[in-house]
């Protein structure tokens, strides 16, 4: 029986209500900017006609201050499947063009509904925040819609990788969404994310702030710490958002997206050693060590201007996908602060639940030392280090580089944390503390009472160095697996991680560990 053609009138009419994107000329205004409409962003991340929509003919339910009246195209929130490299990814997308993206039950439900389904499938989320935040006509009611997003929110994590985007508005209870997320990327120029605004806190605090020094992308890239990449505009966002998702799996279920095809490089690199100074105390950019590693010199780093003494990056060696953690000897030289520990801790934790391998490239003087450190909670920060690695279940690989001391040559991942192997360089120094401070302790009154006290320690350190601090006294006490030539360092962690895929490493049946937070 043929469809009667006043139904499929009705149908395209509906339709075209719901695709709505709002005034041309906001739109254009959008553009100008290097913003995308809600559709357009959607359309620029999945793969052509494989967004499938859901929710499409939704309306709002209120009734108060004239909304009734109001009609808001799929009542501001675009949601479904789509295909992201022939990989499904659940999908929401705030359309600020339609009642300012405001959230509302109905809203939230849409939102709720595409996260359930992404549980259900074990397929990743990327959410598109552009939102004046909760509808306030609605009252409580959107308040109660934050409420279920965030408890799916946490629902998902550890389950399926959650991406947000923040694009535009982000402000109050909006912003606790992305900040359950996995990661967050953001636009340099027309976003903002704040719990309180300019305006609310002149009228509370009496301080008098813009948006940019309390909400901008450069403030939580560097400062804040709350985001992890920042984007120049929508297309970067959504250009690094693919980059992200091709060193996810889909589920906590499934491996990364290894490459195993891929031979493993045998050939050795002579010039790696030229990298490093000849001093011990001298300053290097651990990221040229971690090109001559990974496969073509790429890895995606992630909240780079945040907490510079610690570097964390996806790669990729000879087709695996790895996490690297590595101090960064020119920032802080290397040491392990507050915020360093925070953020390498949130990095392993995510890796473990992805079962990405950990590669941890090791050069650290210590934790960070000063009366700041110490009344900002180094202790309980830095516990979430050793918390992380001593509970990851992944492979998990460590080379020492050079200084590798105290308390922070543990919370690197040494052996005693739970590395299943190690290596060191010939040029590694592995104490309780650096030759020359151990000898200013352990021979002050020697070097008191001597005639010449300067060769007098120079002579110390060396033999501490020798006795105390060198890479052969911890290989012999199985510290570490072996002393590696630099030029073979690419050669043996690939080895190393091919022969570690498969490990297995049952846990003491618990609900869950309770991390130092």
């Amino acid at each position: 029986m043929a469809i009667d053609p006043k139904l499929l009138a009705e149908l395209k009419e509906r339709r075209e209500k719901a695709l709505n994107s709002g005034a041309p000329e906001k739109i254009e205004k959008r553009h100008a900017k290097g913003m995308y409409t809600a559709r357009e962003r959607v359309a620029a991340l999945t793969e052509p006609n494989s967004f499938m929509e859901m929710g499409a003919h939704v309306k709002h339910h209120c009734h108060n201050f004239g909304m009734e009246k109001k009609e808001i195209a799929s009542d501001g929130v675009i949601t479904g499947l789509g295909s992201v490299d022939s990989r499904p990814v659940a999908i929401f997308s705030q359309d600020f063009l339609q009642s300012g993206g405001t959230l509302g039950s109905v809203h939230a439900q849409k939102i709720c509904d595409v996260l359930e389904l992404a549980l259900k499938n074990g397929v990743p989320v990327v959410s598109m925040n552009d939102s004046g935040g909760a509808r306030i006509q609605e009252g409580v009611e959107s308040l109660s819609g934050y409420g279920q997003v965030f408890f799916r929110n946490v629902q998902l994590s550890g389950v399926v990788p959650q991406i947000a985007l923040i694009l535009g508005p982000c402000g109050g209870g909006a912003a606790y969404s992305p900040a359950l997320t996995d990661f967050l990327i953001m636009t340099r120029k027309n976003a903002s994310m704040f719990i309180c605004g300019p305006a609310v806190l002149k009228a509370v605090t009496g301080q008098e702030v813009t948006v940019d020094d309390i909400g901008s992308a450069n403030v939580h890239a560097s400062v804040s710490g709350n985001i992890h990449f920042v984007a120049e505009d929508d297309a970067d966002a959504l250009a690094i958002t693919k980059r992200l998702l091709s060193y996810l799996p889909s589920n906590n279920m499934m491996d990364p997206p290894h490459d195993l095809s891929k031979p493993i490089s045998l050939s050795e690199d002579p010039s790696i050693s030229e990298l490093l100074p000849p001093s011990v105390k001298e300053a290097f950019d651990v990221k040229d060590v971690i090109r001559r590693l990974v496969d073509g010199g790429e890895f995606l780093e992630s909240q780079q201007e945040f907490a510079k003494n610690i570097v964390t990056a996806f790669a990729r060696i000879d087709g695996v996908v790895v996490g690297i953690i590595a101090n960064q000897p020119n920032h802080l030289a290397g040491a392990l602060d507050i915020d360093a520990s925070d953020k390498g801790a949130r990095f392993i934790r995510f890796c473990n639940c992805f079962n990405i391998p950990l590669v941890n490239l090791v050069d650290v003087p210590g934790f960070m030392p000063g009366v700041q450190q110490e009344r900002g909670g180094i202790i309980r920060h830095g516990a979430k280090m050793l918390f992380a690695y001593a509970s990851a279940t992944v492979p998990k690989l460590t080379l020492i580089m050079r200084k590798a001391y105290g308390g922070s040559y543990l919370a690197m991942c040494s052996k005693d944390m739970g590395a299943d192997i190690v290596w060191a360089w010939p040029t590694a120094e592995i104490a309780v503390m650096g030759a020359e401070g151990a000898v200013r302790v352990l021979y002050k009154k020697e070097l008191a009472a001597a005639e010449n006290p300067k060769e007098l320690a120079e002579k110390l350190v060396a033999e501490y160095k020798e006795k105390f601090a060198s890479p052969y006294q911890a290989a012999a006490q199985s510290m570490i697996a072996d002393v590696i030539d630099p030029a073979k360092t690419r050669a043996t962690i690939s080895l190393a991680l091919r022969n570690y895929l498969g490990k297995r490493d049952p846990r003491p049946a618990k609900k869950h560990g309770n991390i130092p937070l």
